[in-house]
């Protein structure tokens, strides 16, 4: 059982959601209907979401919950919000976010 992944026959009755279109810095990134982006990212092996405002430091996924806000992107040239509890949706187009450029947070 150590190679089933999600989206295969699972015993435990796990599955994934359609396929959706998203891409992340104009790049597509493979998604699932009822993920998280962060979810997607990650699956994507896309580990940074965004850079700090004072040395432009990698900063992504960290609590997973919302709480830390590591994770904030841009959703559709708005935003930011936190990629954690954001779905995904077809068509969305995510982009990195900088903090203290562009809007809020």
């Amino acid at each position: 059982m150590d190679d089933l992944r999600v989206g295969d026959e699972d015993p435990r009755g796990l599955t994934r959601g359609a396929p959706v279109d998203v891409t992340f810095d104009g790049e597509p990134v493979v998604a699932f209907e009822g993920e998280s982006v962060a979810a997607a990212l990650l699956a994507a092996d896309v580990r940074a979401t965004r850079t700090t405002r004072r040395g432009g430091r990698p900063r992504g996924l960290f609590c997973g919950i919302g709480a830390c806000h590591d994770c904030l992107v841009r959703v559709d040239g708005s935003g930011p919000v936190r990629a954690c509890l954001t779905p995904v949706r077809d068509g969305m187009a995510v982009t990195s976010h900088v903090l203290g450029a562009g809007g809020p947070a």
